[in-house]
């Protein structure tokens, strides 16, 4: 007979291994960890395994509802003090909220929160002094020792960073798709929540630690009192930060779909949260439906932080990422250089108004991105102004055109041959090509490549009609760079393996130095694309510097953190390459 090896976990709550089924992965485990670590709930208050359980009807001497999560006022865990239920069900939301209002009617909790995984209701319940029980959506939970009252009524020291932003976009997108009135592309309600977003950002930057947050959504507000603050709130972001957000932008949203974003939204701090918020809100709204075809994904954050851990920029270094996206790279980058700024400055005795002084200096002057998707250089450039006011560092424009034809403004900014650092991940894929013989003809690596009969090694031909990008954003990467300038550049493997590509190969060696080539897995970036790739990690140095027989680092990942549907893992060998090139260069005594 088979045996049957069914998968467990251990939950979060109780410690007990249980069945590894979708709801408990993607569902109750998921707001269980929210609980505590967002809302701030203690776990001996809550109850998951053995599940909790309520009367099926008013008659019944036994309780036979299993609820999946039960919050208790606390510890001791009794039916009277029964305070918030939680059910993770795979239903639609009309079925999620009857099935909710029932476990609420039939126990003593008068909060409820429905959540599948994907989106999220809360409700309250009021028992009128003739006994009819009456339900009322509210905008979030209390946070563990808030009045329910209070809800929204955060001063901005309050707000508590959250490692669940993915979940809790999922859901806003969700919610949004599903209810809002007139809007309903994801690229519309994309742009429509980074600019509530930036409302946000601006809020959080711009609020004093003690003073109330004008982002919020209390319980017994109206709704177009909400809403009234919100765009009085975009307003003053345009008008303190006419570069980067536009005259005609507009906040769309119906009144009730403000409220809900910022109901979800309210009680974190962004600011301080551990990814790059605005990635994480496109990745969800917009993903590979409508960037794939562009060639762009977005890169994982442990491949970020790999690539700032190996090339290590300081406060004196120029630094530049050509094909930047909403930013990512850039405030990795950014964050690891401040962290080392003030470090240092702290230890010189210097003031705490002087060494932030010094870290928005470093962003304005050191730091550029050129992207030449308007939106997501837009997005960089305001994500940039919020974090570090390094908003002149960021342009659209087609990094692989003749810089002589950007806009006078890129070209007063950013030149060849003077960067110390390039990160980067450029957009790569068979279906797009760069195309005009005046651009192609800058580069090296746009023409053909023939074996030379007299000599050994390849020589330049014909200039081709096209060419692929992530093969001339190499070339172009190395015209940026200063000489001993370093960079790192995510390429798909067909770049170090194919034949065809041998010419390129070729150039590399010719023309810089290899440092690095690490493998990652092809998990990677799925499930936006299967696309396997590699970081490609290079010095430039004169070509009569240029050495035939050198050591390279090479490594080989294995794990990513995640599985082909993204689902996340416990293995992530990505996060270790860092460390083990840092000893290397150590070992080799590398000057890099």
């Amino acid at each position: 007979m088979a045996k049957n090896l069914e998968t467990t976990l251990i939950d979060f709550i109780s410690d007990l291994e249980i069945k590894s089924t979708p709801e408990e992965i993607d569902a109750v485990q998921v707001f269980a960890r929210q609980l505590v670590e967002d809302y701030g709930y203690p776990k001996v208050h809550i109850q998951t395994h053995p599940q909790h359980r309520v009367k099926v009807r008013p008659s019944d001497t036994k309780k036979e509802y299993p609820v999946d999560i039960a919050v208790f006022k606390n510890d001791k865990k009794d039916e009277n003090e029964l305070y918030i239920v939680v059910e993770c069900k795979k239903k639609n939301r009309k079925d999620g909220r009857t099935q909710l209002e029932n476990y609420l009617t039939l126990s003593n909790a008068y909060l409820g929160v429905w959540f599948n995984g994907e989106e999220r209701i809360f409700i309250r319940k009021f028992v009128k002094e003739n006994g009819e029980i009456i339900f009322e959506e509210i905008p979030n939970i209390p946070q563990f020792g808030q009045r329910i009252e209070d809800i929204g009524k955060f001063t901005r020291q309050d707000l508590k960073p959250t490692h669940n932003l993915k979940a809790i976009f999922k859901s806003i997108r969700n919610h949004l798709a599903a209810n809002t009135v007139g809007a309903t592309r994801d690229e519309v309600l994309a742009q429509q929540l980074i600019n509530l977003i930036f409302c946000k950002l601006y809020d959080e930057k711009y609020t004093a630690p003690d003073q109330i947050v004008k982002f919020r959504a209390g319980i017994d507000e109206k709704p177009k009192e909400v809403e009234k603050r919100i765009l009085d709130l975009f307003k003053e972001v345009k008008t303190n930060l006419p570069e980067v957000i536009d005259d005609e932008d507009r906040i769309s949203l119906d009144t009730n779909s403000i409220v809900y974003v910022v109901g979800e939204l309210q009680n974190y701090s962004l600011m301080n949260s551990e990814r790059d918020v605005v990635a994480d809100a496109f990745e969800t709204f917009i993903g590979h439906a409508l960037k794939g075809g562009q060639g762009q994904f977005f890169t994982p954050r442990n491949v970020v932080k790999m690539i700032v851990d190996i090339l290590q920029p300081t406060e004196t270094d120029k630094i530049i990422d050509p094909a930047c996206g909403s930013g990512g790279f850039l405030i990795d980058a950014l964050k690891f250089v401040w962290e080392q700024a003030e470090q240092k400055y702290t230890k010189l005795g210097w003031k705490e108004g002087d060494i932030e002084k010094k870290k928005i200096d470093i962003a304005t002057k050191n730091f550029r991105g050129i992207d030449k998707d308007y939106f997501l250089s837009k997005v960089a450039k305001a994500y940039m102004n919020l974090v570090g006011d390094g908003t002149t560092g960021i342009f659209c424009e087609d990094s692989l055109e003749l810089p002589e034809n950007w806009r006078s403004e890129t070209r007063n900014k950013i030149e060849l041959g003077t960067f110390d650092v390039l990160l980067t991940n450029p957009p790569f894929g068979s279906n797009i090509k760069v195309e005009g013989e005046e651009k192609l003809k800058q580069y090296d690596l746009a023409f053909q490549w023939k074996k030379s009969k007299t000599q050994q090694g390849l020589t330049k031909s014909n200039l081709k009609d096209k060419e692929a990008p992530q093969i001339l954003f190499i070339e172009r990467c190395l015209q940026l760079l200063k000489d001993g300038g370093k960079m790192a550049v995510v390429l798909p493997d067909g770049i170090f393996g194919n034949e065809t590509e041998s010419y390129v190969r070729n150039w590399i060696l010719n023309n810089a130095k290899i440092v690095a080539i690490i493998d990652i897995p092809l998990e990677t970036f799925l499930p936006h694309t299967g696309t396997k790739t590699s970081v490609l990690v290079l010095q430039k140095v004169a070509k009569a510097q240029l050495q035939s027989n050198y050591p390279i680092f090479l490594s080989i990942a294995e794990y990513c953190g995640h599985d082909r549907r993204g689902k996340e893992i416990d293995k992530d060998d990505i996060v270790e390459v860092a460390k083990h090139f840092q000893e290397w260069k150590t070992k080799n005594n590398l000057n890099f």
